[in-house]
């Protein structure tokens, strides 16, 4: 199984294979010895060479964050033979719109238009359902166009803004 990941922005490659009860891994096409354990849920014990590493994984508003010890990663992890990862790979290039989830109304705007913000970078905060959610950048790149004003009711599928 081979698997794109991003660590902190970082890009990998990792590829793991099961043959005779055992798992070989190799990141960025160098092999690693690597043991894991599943101690519990969203928690694995890994040993690397002689290093032994609790590594525990959250996830927040739909973002992927690794624990390991008290150091914190941003993490995606992608399967490259997957077309919902093919198609999100592809959307790096080229003006992004940015949509509401579902219906709700404006309550701040965090950028302004002609503003550099990096890719997680909140961009305007809606209020569905007596929740305020921040919906965030999927890029790194200028904020060209916020069609919304605050106060603003929106429904699923509106653009929120729009990212080059």
């Amino acid at each position: 199984m081979i698997y794109d990941i991003t660590i902190d922005g970082k890009n990998h490659r990792l590829d793991l294979n099961h043959a005779d009860g055992r798992w070989s891994c190799f990141l960025d096409g160098r092999p690693m010895q690597i043991d894991a354990v599943l101690a519990r849920s969203d928690v694995l014990s890994l040993r690397i060479g002689n290093m032994c590493y609790e590594v525990k994984s959250e996830r927040v508003a739909g973002d992927l964050h690794i624990w390991v010890g008290s150091a914190r990663f941003a993490a995606e992890v992608r399967d490259p033979r997957s077309l919902r990862s093919r198609t999100r790979a592809a959307d790096h290039h080229g003006p992004r719109k940015i949509t509401a989830a579902m219906p709700g109304k404006v309550v701040r705007i965090l950028v302004n238009e002609g503003e550099e913000v990096e890719a997680g970078a909140g961009i305007v905060v809606i209020e569905a359902m007596k929740m305020q959610n921040e919906i965030k950048s999927p890029k790194k790149g200028i904020v060209q166009k916020i069609p919304v004003k605050q106060g603003a009711a929106v429904n699923a599928g509106d653009v929120l803004a729009i990212v080059e």
